[in-house]
């Protein structure tokens, strides 16, 4: 494979630390690999509104950013949503009936571009941000959602995960980055998926790509990326699917992956 002409990484637990922060070096190395002409592209499940801190130490303030797992392509320059594909309540509310039938008990939180929103029962494990809605899922699913949030605290999570999987079906994509919550996005839509659309506009094939990541909602844009690498601590699944395995993220691997392959 020739030196890439695209980056594409995950952000928490892959080019992040534990702790969620970007090393000086990976900031280092990223300024570098970009001023050598080389896109660079983060691609997440975080919701487009965790990004605007990041952005411009990952990009530059500057490029193309993929959030909420390729549900949103987003311009980071002039902070605009350039493509979005969400669950409109119609399909939503009777994927959520089977699921709750299935994993009864089952607690919904909405990611919307018009803000999150999510049910009574819903345990937020982070920041309450200042747009959110509570209230009954029939009344706050009023737009299309971008990731319908499904979290269920009691239940084994790989039980969890397979009675979810299931009772969705064909109707959307379900995925999980963490124990006991399920991330459920329009039908088709997968972090692959995204980033080979956004590379199309580009001009960029996929093998001039490569992309790294550490989780299982990571597999189908690593299998589509001509190189790949998963991080050491990845989970197994993901370990198994990309072609390389570069250092732990607490070893800034996915820097001295790329210091390496463009001599820096």
């Amino acid at each position: 494979m020739s030196v890439p002409r695209l980056v594409a990484t995950d952000l928490d637990g892959t080019l992040l630390d534990d702790e969620g922060i970007l090393s000086e070096r990976s900031q280092d190395v990223l300024r570098r690999v970009q001023e050598l002409g080389v896109r660079v592209v983060i691609v997440t499940a975080r919701p487009l509104r965790w990004m605007d801190e990041l952005w411009a130490r990952v990009g530059g303030g500057r490029g193309v950013g993929i959030v909420s797992n390729g549900a949103i392509t987003y311009d980071i320059g002039s902070r605009e949503v350039l493509d979005h594909h969400g669950i409109p309540p119609e399909v939503g509310l009777p994927m959520v009936e089977a699921i709750r039938e299935a994993a009864p008990g089952t607690a919904i939180a909405l990611e919307c571009l018009g803000g999150f929103r999510h049910e009574p029962a819903y345990v937020d494990m982070h920041p309450t941000p200042p747009d959110m809605r509570v209230g009954d899922l029939a009344e706050i699913w009023d737009e299309p959602a971008v990731k319908v949030l499904a979290q269920h605290l009691t239940l084994d999570p790989t039980d969890f995960r397979a009675r979810a999987i299931d009772a969705v079906g064909e109707v959307a994509t379900p995925t999980w980055t963490t124990d006991r919550l399920m991330e459920i996005s329009a039908v088709g839509v997968t972090k692959g998926g995204a980033l080979a659309a956004l590379c199309e506009r580009l001009g960029v094939g996929a093998d001039e790509v490569v992309a790294f990541g550490d989780m299982p909602n990571d597999v189908p844009m690593l299998t589509w990326a001509g190189s790949s690498y998963a991080v050491a601590n990845a989970h197994e699944s993901v370990l198994a699917a990309a072609d390389h395995v570069a250092p732990r993220n607490t070893e800034d691997g996915v820097a001295v992956t790329l210091a390496g392959l463009y001599g820096l």
